[in-house]
């Protein structure tokens, strides 16, 4: 056994860890690059690196803790080192089984603390703003805060 596979599944015990972040952490820690691929390997082989498994992880972290929208998701993942193609795959497989219109409306309430009305313009436009960051479509951004303007 390499030193390199002994350090990836050390990082990998810890928590779940792309290849491409494996592979950065071991290049950091001065291993050679064919040891890396070596050690790469075979982890890939017994399943501890699984970028898709870390993609479903990241994706249902970011829309049931944060309240992220798919854009942020994506990039969440995608930051993570892994594939565009695995990235919208996995988007759209969980973004399948959420209701873009709670799921805004869940981000919203957790922004205004509670809150039920928006104080004014210059707020909607701050909401706005926030949403946008956080990853959900200008289009429907505009649909949950005029159904929250209409309420009041």
């Amino acid at each position: 056994m390499s030193n390199a596979y002994i350090d990836g599944l050390k990082m990998l015990s810890r928590r779940e860890l792309s290849e491409a972040q494996v592979r950065q952490r071991l290049a950091r820690k001065d291993h050679p690059a064919d040891d890396i691929d070596a050690a790469i390997t075979r982890l890939r082989e017994e399943r501890a690196i699984d970028d898709v498994r870390v993609a479903e992880t990241i994706a249902r972290t970011e829309t049931s803790i944060h309240r992220r929208g798919k854009i942020r998701v994506r990039m969440q993942i995608e930051r993570a080192g892994i594939a565009k193609e695995i990235s919208s795959r996995v988007v759209d497989e969980v973004f399948d089984h959420i209701e873009d219109e709670a799921h805004i409306e869940a981000s919203l309430k957790k922004r205004l603390r509670g809150r039920e009305t928006i104080a004014d313009d210059r707020e909607l436009h701050r909401l706005f703003r926030y949403l946008a960051g956080q990853g959900f479509e200008s289009d429907c951004i505009m649909r949950a805060l005029a159904a929250r303007k209409r309420r009041e």
